[in-house]
């Protein structure tokens, strides 16, 4: 499923000046958008509701026509603050977004953006908007399903460069933040996948950015998989056709019969998920021999028992059936396996604040 947007009123913004300038560096501001009390837009009529939140949807100073509008120069993150069991707000590992939103903007040849300003801004922009009164309650009733259908806050951090046409690098990138109350990323019901044909990313390309331009060709094939009735879509490698790479906007994992967690190396095509290395972190810490290696479907196909997609919106959702060319993998008799569960339920307690954060994962906001 699709987050629609209605998003918080407080934005952060960061403007880089660059060579030539006196002041070069970056400029930050926080901005206040139009808005009610959070009652007052809970009770406008549909129409009212989409015209303020379209309202806090526009930047009138910055430019249409540059590198992000025309040819998708841009990257960005997504990571939650999360209603705490204790009634804290907390952010997950908001610092290796931070890096990797800075490798990231590297990685575009953008000057970078401080991990430390990253994580500050994120962690002051849901702290203003909590004090307005736009927040998120816990709900002990999120308990019951493991946190699957538990709501949280998505914070997106993303670059837009400055105005210019014809195809160029971005030398004087903004950095937007802005905040939006989520709630499942997938639909309840079957969590089938399937394989498309299309490729997501190419060796010496972009995939192992998080690069807005790569989110294209996963929509498509996200929607073309949700019009054939399956709730995921899975890319198999550009160059042999055969090895697993990732989901449409997630990371996924394997757990075969020997016992061995699967997940596909860290190539230039794949992302580095940050819950992937979560993930692989609690699952050594159960003395689970975890391998990050190439993959084939067939594979797949004749060893793995478990199967399950990890990411930021994903958390760690089971898949229950893989298909490939008309042949239908069934894992754990369709039913969540073990070890995924396992997994799933530590991650969302660290998160949800019902597990203890040995590790520091969690920073408090509130």
């Amino acid at each position: 499923m699709a987050f629609s947007l209605s998003s918080y009123p407080v934005t952060y913004r960061a403007k880089y000046t660059g060579p030539g300038s006196h002041n070069k560096g970056w400029t930050e501001e926080f901005l206040e958008k139009p808005h009610k009390t959070p009652a007052e837009e809970a009770a406008l009529s549909a129409d009212a509701a989409a015209a303020l939140s379209d309202s806090r949807n526009f930047y009138t100073d910055m430019p249409l026509v540059g590198y992000t509008t025309q040819y998708g120069l841009s990257c960005f993150e997504g990571l939650k603050a999360l209603p705490q069991k204790d009634g804290g707000l907390a952010i997950f590992r908001p610092d290796r977004n931070g890096a990797r939103f800075n490798e990231s903007m590297g990685g575009l040849c953008m000057p970078g953006f401080p991990a430390d300003a990253f994580v500050k801004a994120c962690v002051e922009t849901v702290k203003r908007n909590a004090a307005l009164g736009f927040t998120l309650p816990y709900k002990a009733e999120w308990e019951k399903d493991s946190f699957m259908t538990a709501d949280s806050i998505y914070i997106r951090p993303f670059t837009y460069a400055e105005g210019g046409i014809g195809v160029n690098i971005c030398r004087a990138p903004w950095v937007v933040i802005v905040t939006t109350p989520v709630s499942a990323y997938f639909s309840a019901g079957k969590s089938e996948a399937v394989v498309t044909e299309r490729i997501r990313a190419t060796p010496k390309g972009t995939g192992w950015i998080k690069a807005a331009s790569n989110y294209v060709i996963s929509a498509l094939a996200k929607h073309e998989a949700a019009d054939a009735g399956f709730m995921e879509c899975v890319f198999l490698d550009a160059t042999h056709r055969k090895y697993v790479e990732e989901g449409s906007s997630c990371n996924i994992f394997f757990y075969l019969k020997s016992g061995e967690l699967v997940t596909p190396a860290l190539m230039d095509t794949i992302l580095p998920g940050i819950t992937r290395s979560s993930i692989i972190e609690l699952a050594k810490d159960r003395k689970v021999k975890v391998t990050e290696r190439q993959i084939a479907i067939d594979e797949v196909f004749a060893e793995a028992k478990e199967c399950f997609v990890s990411g930021t919106a994903a958390g760690a959702t089971p898949i229950e059936s893989l298909t490939y060319q008309g042949k239908k993998a069934v894992f754990n008799e369709g039913k969540v396996g073990e070890l995924t569960a396992e997994l799933r339920d530590t991650l969302k307690g660290i998160q949800y604040g019902t597990l203890p954060d040995t590790k520091g994962w969690m920073v408090q906001v509130v």
